[in-house]
This record gives C-alpha cells, structure tokens and sequence, in this order.
C-alpha cells in the first residue's frame, strides 16, 4: 500500500510542476507510465493477505469488560442487506443499571471503528465519561468495517459488497442503527456525537431522510466534514488529479477494499511505535500528514493500541467520493461519470445533499490545524445550517483531526464542552 501512495504523491509533484493548459493532455500520456509495472499486483490475493479474522469483537469486548464496564454486542440489517456490529455500555461501575436512561449514539470516521470512543480508557474516553454520567451509550459502526463485514447476500471477498460510498452509510446505516437503538431503549429520541465521516453521515441521513431529525435531540460534529476545497491534505491532494479516471484510482489504491484491518499495521505498533523504539516518531508522523501536526498533543504511548485496531477498513468509493468533494468544492452525491448520472440522477452531475432540510440542533467543533476539515470549509457548513446552535473552534492552534478522539488535553479542550451541550439537550 506503501507503494501506491508513494506514487501518488510522486505523480502529484510531477503534475504541480506542469502548466494547467497542457495538464489533460499530459495526464493521459503519463497514464500507462503510472500503472507500468503495477499489473504484477494481485489485489485479491494481497486483499486476503491482510484480511484477518475479526478478532477485534472479542478484544473491545474484552477491553471494555476489563475496565470494569458492561458490554453488548449487537446485529443490526440494513435496508439493503449490510449487517453492522453496534456496540453498547449500558451504564458504568460508578452509575449502575436504571430505567430509561437518556441514550448518546457515536459515529466514527472514515477507516476508524467504535474502538475510536474507548481507546483512551476510563476517566478519559468519551464513551466511558458519559457512561459515568449515566448515559446508555451506543457505538455504531459502518458497512465493510472490522465489525460490519457482512450482507444477507453479498460476499465481502468480492468486488459487489464494497459498492457504496459514504453516501449509502448516511442513507441506510445511520437510520437503520438508529431506529434500533431507539426500539431497544424505548426511546424516542438521542443525542448523537459524529467525528468526521461521523458528520458526513450524518448530513446525509437528515437531508435526505428528513423525517429523522426529529430523533435526534442534538447532534454534536467533531471536525465536521463537508465541504472539503480548502483543506490542506496532501493524500487529497494526490489523489485530485485522477477523480476523473477511476480506473487509475482503483489500480493505484485498490478496486475496491482500502486499509483493511491487517496484522501488519498491529505488529508495526507493537514493535516499532512503543516508547522504547527510536522510531516511535516516525509513527507518529504518518498520522500527521493525515490529521496535521501536533506533537504536544499526541500520547506516543497509545500508538501500538490506535495501530492494533486502526485502519478499521472502507470501502474505496468512500476515498474516491471525498476526493471528488475535494475537487468540486460541492457537499453532493457520488460522480459516477455523465453516462451514468444521467441514469442515476437525471442529470450530468450528482445532485448537492439539500442542507436546508436539517432541522435537529447542531453544534460544531472544528480545529484550526485540521487537515481534513478546514476552518474555511467548516465555515461553509455553517452558514448552510439552519439551525446551527453551537459553534467553536478548539482553542489550540495546533490541535489536528485525531486529537478530537486521541489528544491529551481533548478533555479540556473540546470535551468538557461537549457533555455540557449533551446535557443541555437531555
């Protein structure tokens, strides 16, 4: 995988250096030259290499029960035929077991699972905090992750599963997670906290499912992701030249599963990211060409846990359709090409998601150093918004995408805050 990104980002230094008005042309020149001698890569079989059986239902079960906290596991169909594991921590050692508990949902982020909400342990994770203040809480988990890899149907050894995007997540996924975690509590409604894909999701459903709103007392967006033009990611930026030859895309990064959950990435973090490995940096800078840099925050100690557990896995139309909002500068559906717009859509281009039509309370926390949701396309979000409530950049400079799940201090500085607007709303 290594080798595909490096090529990207090789391919992207050649391109900055070309005049704009000879790019076309020049790109498809250069396009047998990028994919020479990446026809030796057997995608299925490397896919299977890095595939491992899901052990990780049983180590967050374990993790979460060794930290003294109740744990269930549960199955929830949706209405296209994808099963996602749905996690949940009924109460906590310090608020025991009571009816009618006030219910908080978590949404993670693109390659991220609910493993996100736990890995900073009790007195610091957000799923154990609130849990202590006496919430049910729920974490969900998207198709083709480590927990959702499996359909009524569909084989996630082939290419039909691992067609869909973000965009089948926020239409399908959410509301079908969040009407069963409603008819389990008997609940009518809940507070529901997102970290970036989390968001996207979320905008999805209630623009397009507007009937939802109304179950969601407040949504709480963490580096919320949207518009995406102004965001300095230089993975994005890699990728931008090609959104419109997919079959570059997909022979460069895979046809169809990216990052899937692998051993490799756990014994990386097991051998070269602990605190007694002179490299432990270098870890910790991959994940600062993806979030930003913030070395201040960043707890080098978790890093063989975050790698033992994440890439979580996706599907790569969730990259592709991210790198077309990065392109466009749009919050739309997926581009499938003119051909198949004017099939799918009626149109030569995908439709915007209509923003308008989400009611529920939202409030946003965004970060200044965020390279993935930049404070200018944040900003977009929120002028879009018709019932914004709550809008705060994290009063850090150089607090990145991560730090909202893993930083030292995100308990002071986005955390407390946000139980405070939970509980506003409960």
């Amino acid at each position: 995988m290594l080798r595909y990104l490096l090529v990207l980002l090789l391919s992207q230094a050649v391109l900055g250096s070309i005049p704009s008005k000879y790019l076309r042309d020049d790109l498809t020149d250069i396009e047998d030259e990028i994919l020479e001698g990446l026809d030796d890569y057997d995608e299925e079989a490397e896919r299977e290499k890095q595939e491992i059986v899901d052990e990780r239902v049983r180590k967050i079960y374990d993790k979460v029960r060794s930290n003294g906290y109740p744990m269930e596991v549960h199955s929830v169909e949706t209405q296209d035929g994808y099963i996602l594991g749905v996690h949940r921590i009924p109460y906590s050692p310090s608020n025991g077991p009571a009816a009618n508990k006030p219910v908080v949902f978590l949404q993670h982020g693109l390659l991220c699972s609910s493993n996100d909400w736990v890995i900073l342990g009790p007195g610091k994770g957000i799923a154990y905090l609130l849990s202590d203040l006496g919430y049910d809480v729920w974490m969900g988990n998207a198709r083709g992750n480590s927990f959702s890899k499996n359909h009524k149907k569909l084989n996630p050894k082939k290419g039909d599963f691992w067609e869909f995007s973000w965009h089948e997540i926020g239409y399908y996924d959410l509301p079908a997670m969040i009407d069963y975690v409603l008819a389990k509590t008997g609940q009518s409604s809940l507070n529901y906290v997102g970290h970036s894909q989390g968001t996207t999701s979320f905008f999805i459903m209630t623009s397009l499912r507007p009937e939802y709103n109304s179950k969601i007392r407040a949504m709480h967006a963490l580096a919320p992701v949207a518009f995406m033009s102004n965001m300095p990611n230089p993975f994005f930026s890699a990728l931008s030249p090609f959104v419109q030859k997919e079959n570059i895309l997909k022979k460069l990064i895979g046809s169809f599963e990216f990052l899937p959950s692998s051993k490799m990435f756990s014994l990386a973090g097991q051998t070269l990211c602990t605190d007694q490995s002179i490299v432990q940096g270098v870890c910790s800078s991959i994940l600062f060409l993806i979030a930003g840099f913030d070395q201040e925050n960043m707890n080098a100690t978790l890093l063989p846990e975050i790698l033992d557990v994440t890439p979580a896995g996706a599907s790569i139309n969730q990259l592709i359709h991210y790198a077309q909002s990065y392109t466009s500068g749009k919050f739309r559906q997926y581009d499938w090409g003119v051909t198949k717009n004017l099939i799918k859509y009626t149109s030569l281009s995908p439709p915007d998601y209509p923003l308008n039509k989400i009611t529920a309370p939202v409030n946003l926390y965004y970060a200044n150093n965020d390279w993935l949701a930049a404070v200018k396309d944040v900003q977009i979000l929120a002028s879009k918004l018709p019932n914004l409530v709550y809008n705060k950049m994290v009063p850090f400079h150089k607090f990145n995408h991560l730090d909202f799940l893993w930083a030292i201090n995100v308990y002071e500085l986005v955390y407390a805050d946000l139980i405070a607007n939970i509980q506003k709303y409960t």
